[in-house]
């Protein structure tokens, strides 16, 4: 299995309850419809939460400002995910994925990268 991890920054013009709602509610349905397109097996968002606790974590590590959340999307294979976007409807699902991202999320500020899952224990 393949996963996209997308670690996201919301555009600057949006409140965070604005880009949240707007990447559940109207962007999760898009990716749900493209996603036989796509050959997704699997779609995960991560919203981060408001919480005191994130900034203890990153003050004890020197870490830097949070992403907003991070969009988790997996495939059967990197074969599967090539596959996909060598198909017409693959490539028009990816481009209409895109140009929705572009109504909520600041992409220069965010990254996005293939990983392979370690499993390290399951409990």
């Amino acid at each position: 299995m393949i996963k996209l991890s997308f670690c996201v920054r919301r555009r600057s013009d949006l409140s965070p309850e604005t880009f949240h709602r707007y990447w559940r509610e109207v962007h999760a349905p898009l990716v749900e419809r493209h996603a036989a397109a796509l050959r997704m097996r699997r779609y995960v968002q991560c919203h981060t939460l408001e919480d005191a606790a994130n900034d203890a974590l990153r003050a004890s590590r020197g870490a830097g400002e949070p992403f907003d959340g991070i969009a988790e999307v997996y495939w059967d294979s990197r074969q599967a995910l090539e596959a996909a976007l060598a198909t017409p409807e693959g490539r028009d699902a990816g481009r209409e994925l895109l140009e929705d991202e572009r109504n909520f999320i600041d992409l220069a500020g965010s990254s996005l990268f293939l990983t392979e899952e370690q499993r390290i224990f399951d409990r």
